[in-house]
């Protein structure tokens, strides 16, 4: 097992000096901060200044070319295959489309997790996947297929995939993508009840401006041009005390698009 760090007693991950890239390109570099526990983190920032690739890196898809990430005091990518394997199960992650396997059923996505990590027999998996279901409101989606159901209970569905093995760390991807304003305020509703209700520590990927301010208590605001973080903090902060104009036109557009359009 790898030396525990220096992680402090109220953070559960910490990003340290990372840099990401594929091949010679470099993504993000000299990237730091600290997740804490219980909250609700946001990264942000404009298309293609990296966001999706640091979650990627996050849930060990991707491993950096440099730096450190230390999951509850314990890094990560220094761990053997074996170790980072058992890290993992501590995570739930919603893709953006929700990825929900076509040919299988809503239950029978939520039960996949369960099958493959687990020996609980299938009388009890069923009855794990009536709770996860029945807690982001897809009890009556339990025998429909992904493509007999709404964009916005796909998402839903994925949730319930992501808390099958009652993780404690879950990552979103810009889930409030493509939804309506009102599905996307009730999917905001359910991710703060998850962190209320479950005390998960919730890592978001989004540029919807509505469902960072009404959600994330945290975050870090990623730069395309120079390639890594300009600023940390909640986002409702940042939209009103920084002084940086790149972050002031991201944080404030939805008031300039409505006052432009009057």
């Amino acid at each position: 097992m790898a030396a525990p760090s220096s992680l402090g007693a109220d953070a559960v991950m910490r990003v340290e000096g990372l840099t990401l890239g594929f091949g010679s390109k470099i993504i993000q570099h000299d990237l730091s901060f600290d997740v804490k526990r219980g909250s609700i983190f946001a990264v942000m920032g404009g298309s293609g200044c990296g966001k999706s690739t640091v979650l990627k890196s996050m849930i060990g898809l991707l491993r950096p070319k440099a730096g450190q990430y230390d999951v509850q005091g314990e890094s990560y990518w220094d761990a053997s295959a074996e170790r980072r394997t058992e890290i993992g199960h501590r995570f739930g992650v919603l893709f953006q489309s929700g990825a929900l396997w076509s040919s299988m059923t809503v239950g029978e996505n939520v039960a996949l997790p369960m099958q493959m990590f687990t020996r609980l027999d299938d009388h009890t998996i069923r009855r794990m996947v009536t709770l996860k279901l029945a807690l982001v409101g897809m009890l009556h989606a339990i025998d429909l297929y992904p493509s007999e159901i709404s964009g916005g209970m796909r998402k839903r569905a994925g949730v319930a995939r992501a808390i099958a093995l009652d993780a404690d760390i879950l990552f979103f991807d810009e889930p409030s993508a493509g939804l309506d304003p009102i599905t996307s305020a009730r999917l905001d509703e359910l991710i703060l009840t998850l962190r209320d209700g479950l005390g998960a520590t919730i890592v978001i990927v989004s540029h919807e401006l509505p469902s960072l301010f009404a959600i994330a208590d945290d975050g870090v605001f990623l730069d395309a041009t120079t390639r890594t973080a300009i600023a940390h903090g909640a986002p409702r902060e940042l939209r009103d005390h920084s002084d940086d104009p790149q972050i002031h036109a991201f944080m404030n557009r939805n008031a300039q698009q409505t006052d432009g359009n009057a």
